[in-house]
């Protein structure tokens, strides 16, 4: 989940993650049409999925979610009946100013 310069969240799914924060911040590639309009300036929250159905069924989730559930998942306190399958947090993201 990338927060944007006007305080809006993105949420997408990669193979790649470094590789996306590039193209998301428009170097070497073409990001979301969502951030090409939207200035991603951090990345909040990051998962891990054994499979792209599994990213795919999360990415889905989170973004069926109202704006103040997602800030509840982004501190921890996901709804209670909020189902992440096989997906794990990341515990260490990379810094979006400097995603190397």
């Amino acid at each position: 989940m990338l927060e944007c310069a006007d305080g809006s969240l993105y949420t997408g799914i990669t193979t790649d993650l470094l590789r996306r924060l590039r193209e998301h911040r428009g170097e070497g590639g073409r990001g979301a049409k969502y951030t090409q309009s939207h200035n991603p300036v951090s990345l909040r929250a990051a998962w891990s999925a054994p499979d792209r159905a599994c990213a795919s069924r999360l990415e889905y989730k989170i973004k069926s979610l109202k704006r103040v559930q997602k800030l509840r998942l982004l501190t921890g306190n996901a709804p209670e009946d909020f189902d992440f399958g096989e997906a794990k947090r990341l515990a260490h993201l990379p810094n979006i100013e400097n995603p190397e």
